[in-house]
């Protein structure tokens, strides 16, 4: 059951479940568990004299009122939390690209992918306009990510694979991530027309300003599911990591721990490393590891520019 009877003042009150999928003002929209229906709920008082929020993706008990808004009564243990954008109990990341018009460079896909492994979600990498290129460049492109990554190829122009992606989708939390320009609106578009239209017809209901709202919303699929309208990581600054634990966020090399010589070995220019030795035999291709020593290096002067600070 997704409700139970709650008593105020002597009133029984139904208490559901739903989440948070936008913000107003001084109210949010909720997507309720059981029906999918969409309402309008208030805060109690008490929270914000609590400093109790909620964010976006929030999982919380409501009571509804006699005039079809509700009230948020709790919000419930969060199961993950990114940071950019704020948002709660995702449950995977989409990660949208092109490999051309435009062709995204595979350090900038390597970045997305390292933050991704750093929030420890799992990644369904969606290559969009699959119309524009050949079976040959898309192998090329899964010999590099296929071992790890799932992929799915898709065309939202001609409808290629859709029925595909809408089961990745299905009954989740999503967050789609992605470079400008890779067709993430009109791939929100063909899988679902129409959505983007009913979104802005109950926002009317919140109290929405450019200065007072947060622009992280969920939209609701029609066929299940939940995905964030956002860039994503629109940011594509590394987290706070020592340099040390990047390699945990590149599956490839996390996998070999323990097979180099040197138990601290950083994969950069140690003798008798294991991962450059599978570089050079062709076992991790070669893109990825220059993608690690860029972002190492990276890492490592800002960790000298923060004076030798250490990080997780």
């Amino acid at each position: 059951m997704w409700s139970v009877k709650a008593e105020k003042k002597g009133i029984v009150l139904e208490r559901r479940k739903g989440v948070v999928v936008r913000f107003g003002s001084r109210n949010m929209e909720v997507v309720d568990a059981e029906t999918g229906g969409r309402l309008i709920c208030t805060m109690p008082g008490r929270f914000r004299l609590q400093g109790i929020r909620p964010i976006v993706g929030d999982r919380v008990e409501y009571a509804l009122s006699g005039d079809g808004q509700g009230r948020i009564e709790s919000i419930l243990p969060r199961k993950t939390e990114l940071l950019r954008p704020r948002i709660s109990n995702i449950e995977q990341i989409l990660l949208v690209l092109s490999l051309k018009e435009p062709a995204v460079q595979n350090l900038i896909t390597d970045r997305f992918l390292v933050l991704a492994e750093y929030a420890k979600l799992p990644v369904t990498i969606v290559v969009n306009k699959i119309d524009l290129i050949n079976n040959e460049e898309l192998d090329r492109f899964s010999d590099v990510y296929g071992e790890h990554y799932e992929i799915c190829p898709v065309s939202s122009k001609n409808r290629i694979n859709l029925d595909r992606l809408r089961e990745v989708l299905k009954g989740k939390i999503s967050v789609m991530a992605g470079m400008s320009g890779v067709g993430k609106s009109s791939l929100l578009n063909s899988l679902n027309p129409g959505l983007k239209l009913r979104v802005s017809e109950i926002s009317r209901g919140l109290e929405r300003g450019r200065h007072t709202t947060s622009y992280v919303e969920l939209l609701q699929f029609e066929f299940g599911g939940l995905i964030a309208d956002t860039p994503g990581f629109a940011n594509l600054e590394l987290p706070v990591i020592a340099p040390e634990n990047l390699d945990k966020c590149f599956p490839e090399i996390s996998q070999e721990q323990g097979m180099c010589a040197f138990s601290d070995c950083v994969h950069v220019d140690e003798p008798g490393c294991y991962v450059k030795e599978l570089v050079e035999a062709g076992s991790i291709h070669r893109s990825r590891y220059e993608s690690y020593l860029i972002m190492y290096n990276e890492l490592k002067e800002r960790e000298q520019e923060k004076g030798g600070r250490k990080y997780g």
